[in-house]
């Protein structure tokens, strides 16, 4: 057993490493960390943390000369491939001793064929499966072809974490078995494919410490792969974490010891016995617990939160020196009460495309919450971003929930341009809560539902609500229904119009900003717009508000955003619902649906029948993107490598999340004078569709329109959308309002008179667009001036 001082060598530049180089700074056994490159966060860390820029060299003759100039005596890989790549066996030639697994052993991640058959051999649960030669693309074929049910492809070898496919139909099957086997899409890792059933239930991730003989489990932990809150979008190298995830239960634990002795035991008949970290993927099936896949090495993003996890008197150098030593039953391993959860901080655009460099600014973390750098580097005494994964924010409490927002407001002080996260780490945990609680103590707010936040938020949108009163109504919220009395409006002969209608993707746009002010004049917007094409006068609004927590600020802010578009309609906001559905919707998510109604004397109900040949078409612009086509819109910021924060490129003084949340222009007030001095034919609301498809709505068959491209100024941020999206001019025409948001059709003899009065009415700016022709369709002409 060795005293002397540890001069560890920790070989990686990832989230992983850094907290590694923490926990093991802690320790007084060790006198120095050498991080082979480590990243912006080991750099200025602990004074016993050091970065280290060694070229590793072939067969790691340099790292290896550089480590025994420098009195290493403990190597600790982090990174899969040079355990792959054979560090270990170099290192203990060498006399260093290496926490990590031998050339053989590593091959249980190395090669997924390799670990299948070993699983099979000694009777190792996992998912059925056989094993295919590139060259026997045939008979892969017909085997996937003769299996039931969903199947799993996995290339053989290391693939950048890329290499499993899941399809989802037979012919994405054979698809993927193609591009593995013969167009070799992930090069020598698919010399040799792993066919094997496609198994269900919750995964769980097992870190576990091995000297070859013994082995001990960390508490298991849940990761959250894809991108997007909900478990939507891309896979990444992980998101986030939380452990011990509630999930291992002690009879599953149970269950998971047993595998992992059979694993070593194993290991160690078959002539290469584990010494070192081994990481397995388990899936929870219905028919007990499964084997995924083994990992050779510390979990990522499990790992920033599994150390805060390991109590003051667990040494984790002196835990890594036992394995390496073949004692590890001889060393205490003990956790702190409580949980520990990582967020990860994401490059915008990760896992695609995504620009480095950018400066990160960390303010004052709360007690118990570290920030653990990953792709970071320092430039010019700066830390900034250099990677997908920037930065895990981990945090410790003694309740998951605690634990989860003492992350969440850790996110809050780092910030940097076009940073990503999910804000629904955990959430596996808090349904599967929900679900389980005792039955004879349920209440409504222990559901998830909290009552008193929604007392607590209709006391609190009042004052903005009560201020769209209007003749009709009584201003007052809070009862079963709303009331409207038609004929103190002052209606003759009214007929009622209708109409719901929602913000779509814009709101992603304003999560993701975290402004929320602006969405509800949105869902006001896109109602009372389609009224007033009818002739409808909007006379009251009710709007429906879901979400998974109510926030109550951030729905009050929705909502008085909702009472200022019915103002600015002149219609009275009279009701609406607040739904708390927890496991419908995950983290600060919500959504938003807006109902109108308005009314309009039988006389002037649009469009007249009388639109015709020669009639004109006058342009109402509008006040940016609106709330269509942010699908689009958003693909194209991605596709551009800037950000919500980012400067506008056509617009420096404004960001591009203000720039895209813009609210939606409400026409009510420019047009009703003219309705009701019965200038107009018809109008049509430029929303999805934009031009090709909304304007033909209104008119009658056999006519169309032609619409003049170049009669007004083509705005900035469409210009940007096209140049940077390559979408072309009618791809442009028909998805976006192009600056235009509302076309009025006038008889010729009128325009003047219509114009005059839209304009007295406050709309300044009236474009005459086009012509109603004797041609079924729309014609977009001049779409060179938007080339």
């Amino acid at each position: 057993m060795s005293t002397e001082p540890l001069r560890i060598l920790l070989l990686g530049a990832g989230g992983r490493e850094h907290a590694l180089a923490w926990k093991f700074a802690q320790s007084a056994s060790v006198e120095k960390v050498f991080v082979a490159p480590g990243n912006g966060g080991t750099a200025s860390a602990d004074s016993k943390i050091e970065n280290v820029q060694v070229a590793y060299g072939q067969n790691f003759d340099g790292i290896l000369a550089w480590a025994k100039s420098n009195n290493i005596n403990l190597c600790v890989p982090g990174p899969e491939q040079p355990l792959v790549d054979g560090v270990e066996a170099v290192f203990r030639k060498a006399g260093i001793p290496t926490f990590g697994p031998t050339p053989a052993a590593a091959q249980m991640e190395g090669s997924k064929a390799f670990s299948k058959n070993f699983m099979a051999k000694h009777n190792i649960p996992t998912a059925a499966y056989r094993n295919f030669k590139a060259n026997q693309f045939e008979e892969a074929k017909a085997y996937a072809k003769s299996c039931e049910g969903r199947l799993v492809l996995k290339a053989d070898g290391l693939a950048a974490g890329k290499g499993v496919l899941i399809p989802e139909t037979w012919e994405e099957v054979e698809q993927g078995l193609k591009d593995v086997m013969v167009n070799q899409v992930f090069g020598s890792a698919g010399s040799e494919i792993v066919i094997e059933e496609f198994l269900t239930g919750p995964e769980l991730s097992v870190l576990a410490f091995s000297d070859g003989y013994t082995i001990r489990a960390l508490p298991g932990a849940q990761d959250h792969k894809r991108i997007g809150d909900g478990d939507q979008g891309p896979n990444t190298g992980g998101m986030g974490a939380y452990t011990p995830a509630p999930v291992a239960t002690p009879a599953i634990l149970a269950e998971i010891q047993t595998i992992l002795e059979q694993t070593v035991t194993g290991m160690r008949k078959d002539g290469f016995p584990f010494v070192g970290l081994l990481f397995t993927g388990f899936m929870l099936t219905p028919k007990g617990v499964k084997v995924l896949e083994y990992n050779v090495r510390f979990g990522d993003p499990e790992t920033e939160a599994l150390m805060l996890l390991l109590d003051e008197k667990t040494d984790l150098a002196e835990i890594m020196n036992a394995c390496v030593e073949r004692r590890l039953d001889s060393v205490e391993l003990s956790y702190r009460t409580g949980y520990a959860v990582s967020v990860i901080l994401a490059s915008g655009g990760y896992p695609g495309k995504y620009t480095t460099g950018i400066p990160i600014t960390v303010g004052t973390l709360p007690s118990d919450v570290y920030a653990f750098h990953a792709g970071t580097a320092i430039k010019d005494g700066q830390v900034v971003t250099a990677g997908g994964r920037v930065i895990a924010v981990a945090a410790f409490a003694t309740t998951l929930r605690e634990a989860v927002d003492r992350a969440y407001e850790g996110v809050k002080q780092i910030s940097f341009e076009g940073m990503v996260f999910r804000k629904d780490i955990a959430y596996r945990a808090f349904a599967d809560a929900d679900k389980s609680a005792d039955k004879e103590r349920l209440t409504y707010a222990s559901a998830g539902v909290d009552v008193d936040a929604g007392n607590a938020l209709v006391e609190a949108i009042k004052p903005a609500v009560k201020a769209t009163r209007r003749a009709g109504t009584d201003g007052v919220i809070g009862g079963f229904g709303g009331t409207f009395d038609l004929k103190q409006a002052g209606f003759r002969d009214p007929v009622l119009v209708s109409g719901t209608d929602g913000v779509g993707t814009k709101l992603k746009v304003a999560l993701d900003c975290g402004k929320h002010d602006t969405v509800g004049i949105d869902l006001v917007a896109m109602s009372v717009n389609d009224l007033i094409v009818q002739g409808a006068e909007p006379l009251y609004f009710l709007d429906y508000f879901a979400c998974s927590k109510l926030d109550v600020e951030i729905a009050a802010s929705v909502v008085k955003g909702i009472a200022a578009g019915c103002l600015d309609a002149g219609c009275a906001l009279i009701g609406g619902e607040t739904a708390e559905m927890p496991g419908m919707y995950h983290g600060e998510d919500y959504d938003l649906a807006g109902f109108a109604v308005g009314a309009v004397e039988r006389n002037l109900i649009l469009p007249t029948p009388d639109i015709q040949p020669g009639d004109v078409i006058l342009g109402l612009p509008s006040s940016g993107i609106h709330s269509n086509g942010f699908s689009l819109a958003r693909k194209v910021l991605a596709h551009s490598g800037l950000s919500y924060t980012s400067p506008c490129p056509w617009s420096p003084s404004q960001t591009i999340g203000d720039a895209f949340l813009v609210p939606t222009k409400i026409y009510i007030k420019p047009l009703l004078p003219a309705i009701q001095q019965s200038l107009l034919k018809g109008m049509s609301h430029i929303t999805g569709g934009g031009f090709t498809e909304n304007i033909p709505r209104v008119l009658p068959k056999g006519t169309g329109c032609d619409i003049d491209a170049a009669s007004w100024e083509w705005p900035a941020i469409f210009r940007w959308m096209a140049e940077v999206g390559h979408i072309e001019p009618l791809e442009m025409a028909r998805t976006f309002n192009n600056g235009i948001g509302m076309a009025i059709i006038v008889a010729k003899e009128k325009v003047d008179e219509a114009i005059k009065s839209i304009q007295q009415a406050g709309e300044a700016e009236v474009k005459i667009i086009g012509v109603v022709t004797d041609k079924e369709g729309v014609a977009m002409k001049n779409l060179e001036a938007w080339a």
